[in-house]
């Protein structure tokens, strides 16, 4: 039955950037498939999303790991490990600072490539390794953004990392492919979050971004689970190196 597909009774996850937002809304989605998860927080405890997890009968875990710091992913990583042997793993965790190009400051860029792109790489490398050593397969989510196509606007690290993100998707795919494990992205749109809470207080900007989504609509972090659901059960097992996007119809206007 196709409807089996989606479930993912029998497998673990962890989520990055899962103490609210895109990351604790997939967090609980992958639970509510069956998934038992483990929830990562970057500056925030998850664990109000570990004591949703728990409330819909999976077996949930919090970490707590600043990915800003070299060395946190690999970490965060083998401690998941500790916990149960990790199936799926959404990369989620990021961070934004906005700036014209001109004034954007090397802090600044440093800590966005840090987050965004040199912590989901290494967090990818280890569950690679992990996956092809067990021989079972696996499924490896990134979340990009449509700036993975577009530019944006005074958000310069933001942009080059979520394009970064995209290639580094599919060149995984690329190799991993083979050995049954599917490295997948989605490419949220505009969707009602903490880092979005700048352009919905802007009127101008929220007037804008409105007027161009066909939906009419912000997305909300609900919006974002069935894709993630999807890209990590077997129903698609012939999906590599995939970019889902998940904008309102953002990108076909």
């Amino acid at each position: 039955m196709i409807l089996d597909q989606f479930r993912l009774g029998g497998k673990t996850a962890l989520v990055t950037g899962a103490s609210a937002g895109l990351g604790a809304a997939m967090a609980i989605a992958l639970a509510e498939a069956g998934a038992d998860v483990i929830s990562h927080g970057n500056s925030r405890s998850p664990q109000q999303t570990c004591r949703q997890v728990e409330k819909l009968g999976r077996r949930a875990a919090g970490i707590q790991a600043d990915l800003s710091k070299p060395g946190a992913a690999e970490d965060l990583f083998a401690k998941a490990q500790q916990i149960a042997p990790v199936d799926i793993v959404v990369n989620n965790a990021g961070i934004i600072r906005r700036a014209k190009a001109v004034d954007y400051s090397d802090q600044d860029w440093t800590a966005v490539l840090q987050v965004n792109l040199n912590s989901l790489w290494k967090l990818c490398q280890a569950a690679g390794r992990s996956f092809l050593s067990r021989g079972s397969g696996g499924k490896i989510v990134n979340v990009a953004s449509l700036l993975a196509f577009q530019g944006g606007i005074t958000v310069p690290a933001y942009a080059a990392s979520k394009g970064a993100v995209a290639q580094l998707t599919k060149a995984l795919a690329n190799e991993w492919a083979a050995q049954g494990v599917n490295v997948n992205a989605i490419a949220p749109g505009y969707m009602r979050t903490d880092n979005t809470a700048e352009l919905q207080r802007d009127e101008v900007r929220n007037h804008q971004i409105l007027e161009r989504i066909p939906a009419a609509r912000w997305g909300e972090p609900n919006d974002i689970c069935g894709a993630a659901v999807f890209l990590a059960s077997a129903a698609s097992d012939y999906i590599h190196g995939h970019v889902l996007v998940v904008d309102g119809g953002w990108m076909g206007r």
